[in-house]
């Protein structure tokens, strides 16, 4: 996996983000949505194997239930906030 400085931050961010519009499927997001949280934790470990340690997640993605899903992921899969940039 290639990083790259985040400008002055001295955080060193993948190229590639996962992103998580697709967890959960709430409101306008439903139609896009639908990955279960036994789906977010399979993504979230197979990103974080390859490297990823940037993380797409947003509050409007399925009214917030992207980011509780995203924490859980985290969470589940003992991985240190730390070792990410959300």
């Amino acid at each position: 996996m290639k990083y790259n400085l985040l400008g002055k931050t001295g955080l060193w961010v993948s190229e590639i983000c996962l992103g998580t519009m697709t967890f959960g499927a709430k409101g306008k997001f439903a139609a896009v949505g639908g990955v279960d949280q036994k789906g977010a934790d399979a993504l979230v470990t197979q990103a974080i194997d390859a490297g990823v340690n940037f993380i797409d997640t947003a509050n409007v993605y399925s009214e917030g239930i992207s980011e509780e899903m995203t924490g859980k992921a985290i969470k589940h899969l003992g991985i240190s906030r730390d070792d990410l940039i959300l």
